[in-house]
């Protein structure tokens, strides 16, 4: 095809692309003015057989992976063996009937790890890290000049205000000190004295291990404020933490694959409701992002979940295979059985911490994470020398990120398969491991 002297449009470049497509499964796009009505028939794909996870006693080592040091931190972290093994699947055309299908799939079980069945919300998966969904929330759903509430427990928090502000948003923070959250008075207040486009809540902040509450804040922000947009960052909370999108009046939570979801970091996952759709729609400016654009990715995952082929961008079909595989264990677990497993781990490991004199950063246990735990170190020891003897044993903890608190505390993760699969004994060979580092550092319990 002879060179074109000239800028070619981008509906001209998306159709010369749709003509390397198969002609019984035309591509949508965010230009298209109508969406082809048929569906894929999936009936004739293959069926991918994948393990479920279970609680249940199994012979230790099962595992097929490589022996390696037992990754126990807040992110990324360990992974089951089908997961990996979706990676490794051949190589396939984004818009082709196999993957369109697994996508589709995929979309569709995020309503239920999201506890959503309303028509109007819309996942998305797009290829990118958590914090893509800052900038997701910040390009659509709120305008520069306009308001925005952000709840801060941690370093996660301060980094969305930034991330907002860099939009152009009017920034009004409330940060807590390292180990609490924000209260509901000190919320109200602020919620009476302006009008706020939205507010933001860190469901976990990784920097802190606090758990913010949701069910009262979603109350709160509907009586006082109710036209304000509630956008959770669920990164570190997703299928470790309970949230009920529909039962508590979410706008947004928006997530990432790497952590307690159980897939390979790169993909950006997020669910808006009805009423954060309609907010984008009902802007007075454009989206101030392309790639972010709701604009453009809308329609493409209202396709994918349609089991329609579309494009915008390209997605990773292995990592998506990956997360449709994940999210089958979720679903044949039951998120409610994953919820109360992460929280009976998390009890047992908080004991175990506490049984060795150490204190966790969020000393109310109300205020305690169950997929991780920020833990102070004793005035003796030093991050950096205890760090390297839990490596020696295997085991890999995580250093502090506060900036307040950075040198004092250690982060420990315990999500997915490093708690749901006993059999791998996870737990026991990291408070052992701990223990015997503190030892070794010459700390021992009062």
């Amino acid at each position: 095809m002879p060179r074109s002297s000239g800028p070619v449009d981008s509906p001209a470049r998306l159709s010369l692309i749709s003509r390397h497509l198969a002609p019984d499964y035309p591509l949508n796009t965010p230009y298209t003015v109508e969406r082809h009505p048929d569906s894929i028939d999936t009936s004739l794909l293959p069926k991918t057989q994948i393990r479920a996870i279970t609680t249940d006693a199994k012979p230790p080592n099962m595992s097929t992976q490589p022996e390696h040091p037992t990754l126990l931190i807040p992110g990324p972290i360990e992974f089951d063996d089908a997961v990996l093994n979706s990676m490794s699947h051949y190589s396939e055309s984004h818009v082709g009937p196999g993957f369109v299908a697994v996508f589709g799939e995929t979309l569709s079980m995020l309503r239920k790890l999201f506890q959503t069945t309303d028509p109007s919300a819309q996942p998305f998966v797009l290829s990118g890290s958590g914090t893509l969904g800052w900038d997701l929330v910040s390009a659509n759903l709120i305008e520069p000049g306009e308001d925005a509430l952000v709840l801060s427990t941690g370093y996660f928090g301060d980094g969305f205000a930034d991330c907002l502000k860099v939009y152009g948003a009017n920034v009004t923070q409330i940060a807590a000190e390292p180990g609490s959250r924000p209260q509901l008075p000190e919320i109200e207040k602020a919620l009476t004295e302006k009008k706020y486009k939205l507010l933001t809540v860190t469901h976990v902040d990784t920097s802190t291990g606090v758990l913010s509450e949701l069910k009262n804040l979603s109350e709160l922000v509907h009586r006082v404020s109710p036209d304000t947009l509630i956008i959770v960052d669920g990164v570190c909370s997703v299928a470790c933490e309970e949230i009920d999108f529909d039962a508590w009046k979410l706008d947004g939570v928006i997530t990432a694959s790497q952590k307690a979801i159980g897939c390979p970091a790169g993909l950006s996952i997020s669910m808006f409701s009805g009423r954060a759709i309609q907010a984008f729609q009902s802007r007075k400016t454009p989206p101030t992002s392309y790639f972010a654009s709701m604009k453009n990715w809308l329609p493409i995952m209202q396709n994918y979940e349609a089991k329609k082929p579309s494009y915008f961008a390209t997605p990773s079909p292995q990592l998506v295979r990956a997360l449709h595989t994940a999210l089958t264990q979720i679903v044949a677990q039951g998120v409610k059985e994953r919820f109360a497993a992460h929280k009976a781990a998390s009890d047992k490991i908080k004991a175990g911490i506490a049984a060795l004199g150490l204190k966790q950063v969020a000393a109310n246990p109300d205020d305690q994470a169950h997929g991780m735990t920020a833990i102070y170190l004793p005035e003796t020891v030093k991050g950096a020398e205890l760090l390297p003897k839990l490596a020696s044993r295997g085991v890999v903890f995580a250093g502090g990120i506060h900036k307040a608190i950075a040198a004092k505390y250690i982060r420990f993760g315990h999500m997915g398969v490093s708690v749901l699969d006993p059999s791998r004994g996870h737990v026991e060979k990291a408070l052992k491991a701990l223990e015997e580092g503190l030892s070794e550092c010459g700390y021992q319990k009062a």
